[in-house]
């Protein structure tokens, strides 16, 4: 057998996706560190490049061009992208607490989450203002507000709050997109009024007096209003009060001032700032913690604070990779040292910037096409990637600092294995893993998980009969916790597709080999995935088998409970002339996961398809079930077409398919369209035998997802005609929203292929 490539030894984990650790991801991923594993905690797969943000609200790029895709950066850097809220730090046990999912372990963590909006401190601001930070949720706030200024009727009054570079550049250019709305919508721009609030005296009060004036002069040509001295007191439904006397009402407020650090930062007990910024040395080390660093906006270096400026938290990047990388193994840290003097480029909004430097300024035209190309540059350093490093034949040597237990269990790690039993997980790390679990009480559960016995017990209810399943897969997600949901999912999948209710299950898993911390982390994270959706489903997990392999793999046998009478069973054999065919989720996941490891999937294709894996068909089984469906399946490897034949044979008739009503997951016509094809789809591509005019429709862009394996797919089933339209009506009410009509139900003809093809 083959040892692993890669034992885990140490654990880094990122929380926040700000400008400092995409730096760290690209740097990781250009130079891999052996035996460290790299972990991004974010709420976001995409974030956004705070430079080119004004352009984007000026319209000048699209949201690809100022978002960096951070699940293509994660699977170039070999990181884990975890989706999900940080909340808190458990320092004492090493801990990052999540809102969602179970704490994530680190040796090292960094965080780099940038500001929070201080709205508590002015009454009505979180009630009535949009907060323009954190900037990586801000494209949702914009498109709403952008969505409420088109809609309303007559004059529209918009105050920004804020007088530095933020609050000039974001009243700009709202005001230049929105003036060209009005404008392509027949409307006259003039109605459109912004106001600017800023509590100093002048604007842009860190910037040269030359670049002040010259602000000045374009905000006053562009007509709009400024207050100075004119700290925001109060907001109110429609209005906001200031503390030089100024009342206005107003339509909008955006909000670009009086940031400080997360809510959460104060339960850590770490040292924070007046503002609640993490003090941290030159070495971007907290001053409370070595273990954990900060960077970009939420951290204060004590011995020289900064502007909360980009180019500072871009600049952060290399140093922070290089003293992760040195703290890992134990060694001397560097300091980073911030520039004296930096390059400030701020926008106008119509395609014109003003430049400056310590005392010196520019301004024109060519300074935002400089800008533009500066900004360009720098977004393709993490969206174009050099070739991935071959993967090494032999793990290279790490040069971690470990302890002289851990250096004992990694060289058992990266050693030859035993097979047989001793391939087993130990009894402590599976005790200590499984004991956090709490699967769901049923009364026929006579003997569980946690009894000491050699087998569960279950007993069958008076009047039912049992249905049993198996699935195993390895996985093909960097996330334990969502995998153990898919793998679960996808098990169940077989259980609902025949009518039936989930009564226990027992899994199959291995783990890769490695240190007994970072083996029972693993197998807390995928089981607390799996149990969540098996108990959902009312599924008691009543036991399983444990042991180590080459890669992480998950399944689990199901067994469920049917009525014994068997009136209620969805069977594949059952389909009649005239019937619908239904499909309740979109296909395309093969192809998606197939581009994951080859770059070419966007992360938020990545993001849809898990959201879609995620989701149960247990209602979606109870809704076809209830309306009379007379065949029923679940989408998995065979593919759409695969599943098809199998229903179609033995209920002896033929079936139309409609390739453009066919839900598709995004991404997947592109990924297929560039050749990228799952492993399976070659074996279910020698089914087109069953289609009677292939020919026809090869050039379909959708023709190739009648071959694309599915993992946790949606179910297909054939539904009598005069149920349909509430039968989808229901479905939709339930969440599936993408289930569809996509075919029909046809007589058997004389020829033997007995699947039509259509596009109409």
């Amino acid at each position: 057998m083959q040892t692993p490539q890669n034992t885990v030894l140490r654990d880094i984990v990122l929380i926040g996706g700000g400008h400092s650790h995409v730096g760290v991801l690209k740097n990781f991923g250009m130079n891999p560190e052996p035996g460290v594993r790299l972990t991004l905690i974010c709420t976001d797969t995409h974030t956004p490049y705070s430079g080119m943000l004004p352009g984007y609200i000026s319209g000048h790029y699209s949201y690809d061009d100022v978002h960096i895709d951070l699940g293509r950066l994660a699977a170039f850097a070999g990181a884990r992208l975890l989706r999900d809220e940080v909340t808190g730090i458990d320092r004492d046990a090493k801990r990052v607490i999540c809102r969602h999912r179970p704490p994530v372990a680190y040796d090292v963590a960094s965080i780099n989450i940038g500001s929070t909006p201080q709205l508590a401190q002015v009454p009505g601001a979180s009630a009535y203002a949009v907060p323009v930070k954190p900037i990586r949720q801000f494209n949702e706030r914009w498109l709403g507000l952008l969505a409420r200024v088109r809609s309303h009727p007559g004059t529209t009054t918009i105050a920004v709050v804020g007088g530095g570079a933020g609050g000039v550049e974001m009243v700009l250019s709202m005001q230049y997109r929105l003036r060209n709305e009005l404008k392509a919508m027949g409307r006259n721009p003039d109605e459109l009024q912004f106001h600017l609030f800023t509590s100093s005296t002048e604007l842009l009060p860190t910037h040269p007096a030359w670049v002040r004036s010259k602000f000045v002069q374009v905000l006053a040509e562009r007509g709009i209003t400024v207050n100075h001295n004119a700290a925001v007191q109060l907001v109110s439904e429609g209005g906001l009060l200031a503390s030089n006397g100024r009342a206005l009402m107003t339509d909008e407020i955006l909000w670009v001032t009086q940031a400080g650090g997360a809510g959460w930062l104060e339960t850590t007990g770490l040292e924070l700032d007046e503002r609640g910024f993490i003090k941290v040395n030159d070495c971007l080390q907290t001053l409370t913690d070595p273990a954990i660093f900060a960077a970009g906006d939420i951290a204060c270096m004590v011995s020289r604070p900064l502007e909360k400026a980009g180019v500072f938290a871009v600049r952060q990047g290399k140093p922070l990779a290089d003293n992760l990388r040195r703290s890992t193994r134990g060694e001397r840290l560097r300091a980073y040292r911030a520039q004296r003097h930096w390059l400030s480029l701020i926008s106008t909004g119509d395609q014109y910037a003003v430049a400056s430097r310590g005392p010196f300024g520019l301004a024109g035209e060519w300074v935002w096409r400089w800008k533009d190309s500066i900004d360009r540059t720098f977004m393709q350093r993490f969206s174009q990637f050099d070739a991935m490093p071959a993967t090494p034949s032999r793990q290279a040597a790490p040069r971690l600092q470990l302890t002289p237990e851990e250096s004992l269990q990694a060289i058992s790690a990266i050693a030859m294995r035993c097979g047989g039993c001793g391939a087993k997980v130990g009894a402590g790390v599976l005790s200590r893993a499984l004991g956090a679990l709490k699967p769901v009480e049923r009364d026929d559960v006579l003997i569980g998980l946690h009894s000491p016995d050699d087998a569960a017990i279950v007993r069958v209810p008076p009047g039912k009969a049992m249905v049993h399943t198996v699935d195993f897969f390895r996985s093909f997600v960097d996330d334990p916790y969502l995998f153990g949901k898919v793998a679960a999912n996808h098990a169940l999948g077989d259980i609902f597709a025949m009518g039936g209710e989930a009564q226990s299950a027992t899994a199959i898993v291995t783990v890769p080999p490695g240190l007994e911390a970072k083996v029972e982390d693993l197998l807390l994270q995928m089981m607390t995935g799996a149990i969540e959706v098996l108990n959902e489903a009312g599924c008691a997990l009543v036991g399983g088998h444990t042991g180590e392999g080459q890669e992480l793999a998950l399944g689990f046998a199901i067994n469920g409970l049917v009525d014994e009478d068997m009136h209620q069973v969805m069977r594949k054999g059952g389909m009649q002339p005239g019937d619908a065919l239904i499909l309740t989720k979109p296909i395309g996941t093969g192809t998606l996961f197939a581009a994951q490891p080859r770059l070419m999937a966007k992360g938020r294709w990545i993001d849809a398809a898990l959201k879609s894996m995620v989701q149960s068909n247990r209602i979606g089984a109870q809704i076809l079930q209830a309306h009379g469906a007379t065949a029923c399946t679940d989408l998995t490897g065979f593919g759409l077409l695969g599943h098809l034949v199998e229903m179609t044979r033995p209920s002896g008739v033929d079936a139309n398919i409609n390739l453009s009503a066919l839900p598709v997951l995004d991404g997947a016509e592109e990924c297929v369209a560039a050749g990228v094809l799952s492993s399976l789809q070659p074996a279910n591509v020698r089914l087109r035998r069953a289609l009677r005019n292939q020919e026809e429709f090869a050039s379909h862009p959708r023709y190739p997802l009648l071959f694309d394996p599915q993992t946790a797919g949606g179910l297909l089933a054939s539904v009598p005609p005069d149920k349909v339209d509430d039968c989808i009506a229901a479905l939709h009410a339930s969440g599936y929203d993408q289930a569809c009509v996509i075919g029909a139900i046809l007589p058997q003809g004389e020829v033997l292929e007995p699947i039509h093809l259509s596009a109409r």
